[in-house]
């Protein structure tokens, strides 16, 4: 159990950071599902793709922020402060969680 949480609290304040940095895009994000939420079947399509695009985005600067952090770590520390890192974002950032596990 201690070794799951070894990293919890620097995570947490990484989660805290990237949503204080990326506000914006955070917000632009709920506007961009909103909108593809309400769009007729015609732009829909269109409208979902802003908001992958942004998704992507988001998930990109988090995956920048945990791999540079990682890259501080030896091989092992690495890849279980990887695996908490995935962990709480997905439940933090949801929306950013799929596309994070795939970088």
């Amino acid at each position: 159990m201690f070794r799951r949480k070894r990293f919890s609290d620097l995570v947490a304040r990484q989660l805290v950071l990237f949503e204080d940095e990326q506000r914006e895009l955070i917000e632009e994000c709920e506007a961009a599902k909103l909108a593809y939420d309400r769009a007729d079947r015609d732009e829909a399509e269109e409208r979902y793709g802003d908001y992958a695009d942004l998704v992507d985005a988001g998930a990109e600067i988090l995956a920048d922020m945990r791999d540079r952090f990682a890259r501080t770590l030896d091989d092992e520390a690495a890849a279980e402060y990887e695996v908490a890192f995935n962990r709480a974002a997905a439940k933090r950032l949801p929306r950013f969680a799929v596309e994070l596990g795939r970088r």
